[in-house]
């Protein structure tokens, strides 16, 4: 059976390069005579599997040395409690900005910890735009100010970073990791989970200044204690070895094959302006985000009618375009064009909603 497009917004699709290579190494990793998916996680070749992924996320997004990196479990959702465990831990302050379903969880999950303070947001016109910031509004003695640098849901992204000065800024970019160059040091903490552009569900990475560590609160579980995972080298119990044996192909491909991440953004920007060009010249289609915030990623669009839209989810399906159904909390369609979606895949869609469009028009 040929290969369909997943447009999913995670987990997503994979590099087939990637799985390739993982096929052939299933039964017997680099004449190891076993699977990365049965050895120990103690064992040397493993050890040299998650020490070579850390390097390869180092030199990719170019991480700074006083920064750690961790590889944890929980999903980006754990972040949420992790993050006010081990930061909100001075004034027991923090400020967020509302951009969508995430964010607001990360809200909603810190307010059970301390006093977590709304600065913005756009709920007022369902999360299609990124509100504009006031500094005055901001929490002077804050102990971290939040952000999700990229909305899976609504399709927004932030296109300049609050400044925050001294107070650390947090971001979740769990849908936008690795798709672009990030400059690591104007972050306290970046976390993400894998499943949308760097490997199978059940990897979360953390990438956390060392001043930020060692402050959590004393009834911050083990687990849940940044600590833990640095003095231990995301060693302390068993990792999600497999997700962080792809992660490491997913990174050399990007690497090796896509040229780094100024590369991989070129191409992104490249297949994100075809769809977009085509909603906003379509006359039965029309993109749901203001212009200024459109997410690279994630691209929601809608007819006016919920009953084409099905018609054209149920379709499109049945040509091989996978995963279009919008949201369940917004309806519609979203096209995850995360990195391994080729170029191909985006410009196939497109004449499948040319075609679409001309029969009922």
């Amino acid at each position: 059976m040929a290969r369909v497009y997943n447009f999913s917004a995670g987990p997503s699709m994979l590099p087939e390069s990637v799985l390739k290579k993982a096929a052939l190494e299933m039964l017997d990793y680099q004449n190891s005579g076993q699977s990365v998916m049965e050895m120990s996680h103690r064992s040397k070749i493993f050890e040299t599997i998650i020490q070579s992924c850390e390097a390869l996320l180092r030199e990719v997004m170019e991480i700074p040395d006083n920064y750690k990196v961790l590889f944890l479990q929980g999903g980006a959702s754990s972040q949420f409690a992790m993050v006010p465990l081990n930061l909100m831990t001075g004034s027991g302050k923090a400020d967020f900005v509302i951009t969508g379903q995430w964010a607001n969880k990360a809200y909603q999950e810190a307010a059970r910890y301390g006093q977590a303070n709304i600065v913005a947001s756009s709920k007022d016109k369902t999360f299609s735009y990124i509100p504009k910031l006031d500094k005055s509004e901001f929490t002077p003695d804050a102990d971290y100010f939040h952000i999700c640098l990229n909305n899976t849901i609504y399709g927004t992204r932030f296109t300049e970073l609050p400044d925050t000065g001294d107070i650390p800024l947090v971001a979740d970019i769990s849908s936008c990791i690795l798709s672009e160059p990030i400059d690591v040091s104007k972050f306290g903490l970046l976390y993400a989970g894998a499943q949308k552009n760097v490997a199978p569900a059940g990897l979360t990475i953390v990438i956390i200044r060392d001043d930020l560590i060692g402050k959590a609160r004393d009834i911050t579980p083990t687990m849940f204690n940044y600590k833990t995972y640095s003095e231990h080298n995301s060693m302390y119990n068993t990792p999600p070895c497999y997700q962080i044996y792809i992660c490491k192909l997913v990174l050399e491909w990007i690497r090796d094959e896509i040229g780094g991440l100024k590369k991989m953004k070129e191409i992104n920007e490249k297949k994100a302006k075809i769809l977009y060009d085509y909603l906003d010249s379509s006359a039965l289609f029309r993109g749901t985000v203001e212009k200024e915030y459109r997410s690279l990623m994630n691209v929601p669009f809608v007819t006016g009618s919920e009953d084409l839209d099905a018609e054209f989810v149920k379709q499109a399906a049945e040509r091989g375009f996978v995963n279009l159904k919008g949201h369940r909390t917004v309806g519609g369609m979203r096209a995850s064009i995360y990195n391994a979606m080729p170029v191909e895949g985006v410009e196939k869609l497109v004449e499948f909603m040319r075609e679409f469009e001309e029969k009922h028009s």
